[in-house]
This record gives C-alpha cells, structure tokens and sequence, in this order.
C-alpha cells in the first residue's frame, strides 16, 4: 500500500499561479484579511518554520511572520488541482486508489519493487500537475500513513512489521495516526508516553479507560495494524454541514436564530442534492473568547425541511443567551445507502 500526500498543498497551488512567491513565507486563510476571524488553512514550509499550522488563528500567524504574504482561501482552484491528481493516480498501472481528502490517497499496488513504483508515481504527478508528493509504503493502511511523515519531503519512506518498532518504538503516543493530545493525556494517566508501551499495554487496561471498541484499537494502532487493503469504494458523506464565523459576536437571540436558519437553509440545499433523508442533526456553538459545545438530537427519518428546522431550534434553544457567539455550525446526518452488490455502507466521519 501506498499513502500519497502532496508536500504544502494548497501553498504550493498558489506559488504555481505567483512564481513569485516561490522560497517566501505563504499563508492561506479566510478572506486573507488578518484583521478578520479566520483560520490559517495551510502554510508553506517557509511559514511553518516560524510556528505557523493549519488551524492557527490568522491574526497569530500574522503577528509570527510579519512579512508572509496572507492570500484568501481558492477552494475551486484547489479542487480543480486535487482532481488532476487524482486523475493522474488512478491512471497509474494495477493501482486501486482510495481518495482521502483534497490532497492525499491510498494507492494499493501489486509490485516487486514498491520504492521503484512510489517514484513513478511522483514523477506522474510532478510531470502532470508541477506538484511535489511525499509517499508513504507500507503492508497495512496505518504504516503506510505513518511513513508518509517520513518521507517529507518529496521522499519515500517505508514502514513495515519488520521495522516498524524500531522507528516508532520510543516516540510518543502522539506520533500515531489517529491519537491526539486528549488521547495521548489519558494514556499518560497509565503511565503509557511511548508507542512501545501502548503497543505492549494491558487491553484491560485501555478497555477499562476507552470501552471495549477503541481501547483493542489504540494497541492495535500502535502495534502498526490494520486493514491490508485498499478500498476503492466511492466515498458517499454521512451527511453535510456549515459552518460561519462572525467577524462581530452575535449577542441577541434574535440574531442567534436568524443565524442559525441560513445556516439550516445552506445544508439542507446540500441535503437535497443527495435525495436522503435526515436522521440527526447537531448545532456547533463557539462563545467567546473561544468555548466550544455541540447539541446533538436523533430525529425521526424524514425529507420534510419544517421538521428539520424545527429540531434544529429546539437545539438552539439550549444556547446559553448570556455568552457572546462567534461561530455557529449545523449538520445533518443523513441515512447511509447500503452498496447492493455487497451490503457495505460506505462512511466517513464528520463533526
């Protein structure tokens, strides 16, 4: 299995379209407005040396680097230049492509020489889109994803059984896909900081703490294990959401429920498009200065926009009128298709 991500994407679209900035500090974000609400989406590795990452408010990341140059998000743009890609991978010879997001996929190959293939398929793309991509080899979805971080940039790097302790071994929990720092705290509680400790722990133990699905599954991930192969199942959305950012707080129920219509509106166009019906919906709500809660209700299967709404107010009713909002988001579950050939449903998570 191949892991293909391609090196400051969204940064690296914009240096193909401004040569000019090519070797300078770019960071993508928002309207491209510092002064404004918004997050940083990607930076080049000249931006990221300074401490700037996705998902850094934009005013930090402009107070980091005063001389970057901040450009507003081009979502088409990037869309059109992930499709190329992706085009590009699926053209390559035996490959199954599993597409994981705007800039990365899993490519499961049958080859004597994995190393010699993850090449081409750099060179394919490098000659296709002027895109640079890292590649991650190896015999399970995990130490392949693993080794991509390995191999930037422009490398290849390769995890196996056969080494995957000896490289992953005495790093932190927090090394591992699929663990974050909240993760990587509670096992701290155990006294597990190692991916060798996580690997060796009781099950018991990480049943007793994570329940009796993802305890098996955090020892089982840092073991290096995993699916062995790459599905090409197309990727059907569970369901959809919005989500805003108010450059002035919202401070008035009124307000508040206005907000949260358009936001309902928006998703139930997207709802729509897909003719499945709604199962559940949740209200994201970040008071200030930076507090977050989501509100989740279960509803009855229904297609019926006035019962949709309805449930979504009733989540609204429990925003607390008191605290300043700066963000509001809303989602709809929707029911899943099952595959006919084979029963599956295909999922992807989502807020």
């Amino acid at each position: 299995m191949l892991h293909v991500d391609l090196d400051q994407f969204i940064a690296a679209v914009e240096v193909l379209r401004h040569p000019e900035l090519a070797g300078k500090p770019v960071i993508v974000g928002g309207r491209g407005d510092p002064t404004e609400r918004a997050v940083v989406s990607t930076a080049s590795y000249e931006a990221r040396a300074f401490g700037v990452g996705s998902g850094m408010p934009l005013r930090i990341a402009a107070r980091k680097v005063p001389n970057a140059v901040i450009l507003p998000v081009d979502a088409e743009t990037y869309t059109a230049a992930s499709q190329e890609v992706m085009a590009t991978l699926r053209e390559q010879p035996g490959a199954i492509v599993h597409v994981l997001g705007w800039d990365e996929a899993f490519l499961g190959i049958d080859t004597e020489d994995p190393e010699a293939y993850a090449r081409r398929v750099q060179q394919a793309v490098l000659e296709r889109t002027r895109l640079h991509c890292s590649i991650g080899i190896g015999d399970t979805l995990v130490r392949a994803k693993v080794a991509t971080g390995f191999g930037k940039p422009r490398g290849v790097f390769t995890l196996t059984a056969a080494n995957w302790l000896d490289v992953m071994g005495d790093r932190p929990t927090i090394d591992l896909w699929g663990v974050g720092s909240k993760i990587s705290r509670r096992l701290t509680g155990h006294g597990i900081t190692t991916v060798a400790e996580l690997a060796a722990a009781d099950a018991e133990i990480l049943v007793a703490e994570f329940g009796p699905r993802m305890g098996p599954w955090y020892g089982q991930l840092a073991r290096g294990e995993g699916a062995r192969e790459v599905d090409d199942t197309p990727w059907v959305p569970r369901g959809h959401s919005r989500e805003t950012t108010y450059q002035q707080d919202l401070t008035t129920s009124a307000d508040v429920m206005a907000a949260v219509r358009e936001l309902v509106d928006r998703v139930l166009q997207d709802v729509a498009a897909e003719a499945r019906p709604v199962i559940g919906v949740t209200l994201k709500v970040r008071y200030a200065p930076f507090v977050t809660k989501i509100f989740t209700k279960k509803i009855t299967v229904t297609a019926d926009r006035e019962v949709v709404l309805a449930r979504a107010m009733d989540l609204a009713d429990r925003i607390d009128e008191d605290r300043p909002i700066r963000l509001l988001g809303f989602r709809a579950e929707m029911s899943m298709p099952v595959d006919a050939r084979d029963g599956h449903t295909p999922t992807r998570s989502g807020w």
